[in-house]
């Protein structure tokens, strides 16, 4: 058993690990895809639920990213995302510096701040490329 009491079930384990091998942030989808080839007989809503009591347990991060669908990540330590506005791709982002909350008024309007999340968006290098090869194309 590990936090909350939650049992290590062989799907739980074989979704953890298939996450914590991506660095791609991959949807509910895309892990269904890729562990379906190792359990066939799993399904879709299955993965979906695993991944919510994964997320609820601390052991895998639920990034709910503004407009988009839900994405995944394995990667515990503090860390922000940086996401393409043309193909969608997410990445990790190190600010390189612990993060301070000294800023925040004393009371923060009575909360005891926990954490922050910090959304970067812009043009991944993949996309930026295409795009400078399209206007010296002329497109």
């Amino acid at each position: 058993m590990i936090k909350n009491q939650m049992r290590m079930t062989h799907q739980r384990d074989i979704i953890l690990r298939e996450l914590r091998k991506s660095t791609a942030h991959p949807t509910a989808d895309e892990l269904y895809e890729r562990i379906k080839k190792e359990l066939p007989r799993i399904s879709l809503a299955t993965v979906y639920r695993n991944l919510e009591i994964l997320s609820t347990a601390g052991l895998i991060k639920k990034l709910e990213i503004s407009g988009r669908r839900k994405r995944f990540d394995g990667e515990l330590r503090r860390h922000h995302h940086v996401y393409c506005l043309l193909c969608h791709r997410v990445d990790n982002i190190d600010l390189g510096q612990e993060e301070n909350f000294q800023f925040l008024p004393a009371e923060a309007g009575g909360y005891r701040i926990t954490g922050c999340r910090i959304e970067f968006f812009g043009i991944c290098p993949d996309c930026k490329k295409k795009t400078q090869g399209d206007k010296k194309d002329g497109l």
